[in-house]
């Protein structure tokens, strides 16, 4: 085998897989804000996580990458092992969309590709023209690559003795096609490969079909490389991807006369035949196992018992892995752990009310300990959303990011607060300090508004809903005039000797404390606006420039 064609076919291998890169985070830069959102829309029933599977890994170019978003998903408790099944059978059906792509005979117009997405990127007036520019490299590159390793397999039409192996024992195609993928841990890549060696007559169905059964056994490393020092939820989420992807070779493979003849029935070309196999193994094989969805989740989970365990000391949704796969994931999933330090400090002003109104001292001790919990979650945040920040990120999406990073500052002060109110209250205590009638009921009032303001900022950042945040701003003023108000009347009942002088000091603190948690929730409640705002400028320049090229939003 020359050193020049091994070279040469390395070199092809690689321009392949750096245009998939390419076009994959061209994709993920146009659809990045629908494709975070994406995943919160899978329902109990597999059918749609098996379309969510299909369009995120084809946004993606990648099941891997869909796959490990699906493991960390499980891993954070977002998503159920029976929900989570149907986005892996979806992923497997969604990265045939490659194999069907390389199967068309795109390479003489490999080099045109690559040079007018070169002249968008550089010279694009735009940063979407360059980021479209930037996939037509890839585009390109990808087709490059393909014809560069039909070229550098010529040298093999002498040494057909090899590929007569395959085809007289399929199982060795299984075993090559599961190594190669491990490999090179791109199951595009192995079918491409395969694609480019039927396009030189070295290939025929009996041995092509058993290598891409093996590649979509051997593309499931990389989920359970990702379950590695994850909880049990993700371990089940990766055995699934294996067994499923298994148990379908296995029944294709004992079927193979019959599938080979209707992969025969569907295109006379050879390397059309074969992509279209491994479309077809994934459709069929997702056909086979819907129906019975719920006994193989239950079957996986025997086999890998044990309940999901989630630590509450830590970051629950903020996973590594996500980073990797699409910052735009990342991104989203900053907004659910916002969401989670929010509740946390909602559930501090709870135990706060109960300390002080009930005067119970463990409702005070759960503040104090659940001001560490948001603490080290603030912190974690902040590290995480570092860490994203260095990805590949549309300037939306690091705006976006930047708001979370504040927001969840915001929200630990307000934790803040609710332990120097916890400290105010503990002390009253200790210092038998007594408040009249009047001061409880406003401190009611002051209380009952002030939690309400930040209770709708938390729920607004959930829903991302404007309605909500701008209710918290007219609560704000509300909360600040009513600060204003109570202290006065305070003050006048000092003077006239109807309140304690030392309690009289506490209770002001305890309205400035509560003043300030509406005052972040209304920093919220603008954040929430902002990004409101900024996903809305964004699509209306999206659907103008769409527009103005003749194509409408919305158009066929």
């Amino acid at each position: 085998m020359p050193l020049t064609s091994i070279l040469q076919m390395l070199g092809g291998v690689g321009l392949f897989l750096f245009g998939i890169k390419l076009m994959s985070e061209t994709l993920q830069d146009l659809s990045g804000e629908k494709l975070r959102r994406l995943f919160s829309t899978v329902t109990k029933t597999p059918v749609r996580g098996i379309g969510v599977g299909i369009v995120v890994t084809t946004l993606l170019q990648s099941s891997s990458a869909c796959t490990v978003m699906t493991v960390s998903f499980v891993h954070a408790g977002l998503m159920s092992l029976y929900q989570a099944f149907g986005v892996i059978m979806g992923a497997n059906i969604g990265t045939t969309v490659t194999a069907q792509l390389i199967a068309f005979k795109f390479s003489d117009f490999a080099l045109p590709f690559v040079g007018v997405g070169v002249l968008l990127s550089m010279f694009g007036r735009t940063k979407r023209q360059k980021i479209l520019g930037n996939g037509l490299v890839g585009f390109g590159l990808l087709f490059l690559g393909m014809k560069t390793m039909e070229g550098s397999m010529a040298f093999l039409r002498d040494r057909k003795d090899i590929f007569v192996a395959f085809s007289n024992h399929p199982l060795l195609g299984v075993l090559a096609g599961t190594g190669m993928t491990l490999l090179v841990q791109s199951s595009a890549a192995t079918v491409g490969l395969v694609i480019a060696m039927a396009s030189q007559g070295l290939l025929g169905l009996d041995a092509g079909i058993p290598i891409i059964l093996g590649d979509n056994i051997g593309t499931t490393i990389t989920a359970v490389l990702a379950s590695i020092g994850a909880n049990r939820g993700a371990k089940q989420a990766a055995a699934c991807h294996v067994l499923f992807n298994l148990f379908g070779v296995v029944i294709f493979m004992a079927a193979f006369p019959l599938f080979k003849g209707v992969v025969e029935v569907t295109s006379s070309s050879i390397p059309r035949q074969l992509a279209n196999s491994h479309t077809l193994f994934n459709v069929a094989n997702t056909l086979i196992f819907l129906p019975f969805s719920r006994p193989f989740v239950t079957m996986v989970q025997k086999i890998i018992p044990g309940k999901v365990a989630v630590l509450d000391m830590g970051p629950r949704f903020l996973d590594r892995r996500l980073i990797s796969a699409t910052p735009a994931a990342a991104v989203h999933a900053v907004r659910q752990e916002l969401v989670r330090l929010g509740f946390l400090a909602e559930e501090m002003l709870q135990n706060v009310h109960a300390a002080f109104v009930e005067r119970d001292p463990k409702k005070a001790e759960e503040v104090f300990q659940t001001e560490k919990l948001v603490n080290q979650l603030t912190h974690g945040i902040a590290r995480y959303a570092a860490e994203v920040g260095q990805a590949s990120l549309s300037e939306d999406l690091s705006l976006t990011l930047g708001a979370y990073v504040n927001g969840a500052s915001d929200i630990e002060r307000v934790g803040d607060h609710a332990t120097n109110l916890t400290e105010l209250f503990e002390y009253s205590q200790e210092n038998h300090l007594v408040f009249s009638e009047k001061a409880m009921a406003e401190f009611e009032e002051m209380f009952t508004n002030a939690r309400l303001a930040f209770h709708l900022a938390i729920e607004s950042i959930l829903n991302e809903d404007g309605e909500a945040a701008r209710e918290v701003l007219v609560l704000e003023d509300r909360v600040d005039a009513l600060e204003k108000e109570l202290r006065k009347k305070h003050i006048e009942r000092l003077n006239t000797g109807a309140c304690q002088p030392s309690a009289g000091v506490v209770f002001i603190d305890i309205l400035s404390n509560l003043e300030r948690i509406a005052d972040h929730g209304n920093n919220l409640a603008l954040m929430v606006l902002d990004v409101i705002k900024m996903d809305m400028e964004g699509k209306r320049t999206h659907d103008a420039k769409a527009a103005a090229a003749g194509n409408p939003a919305g158009a066929d």
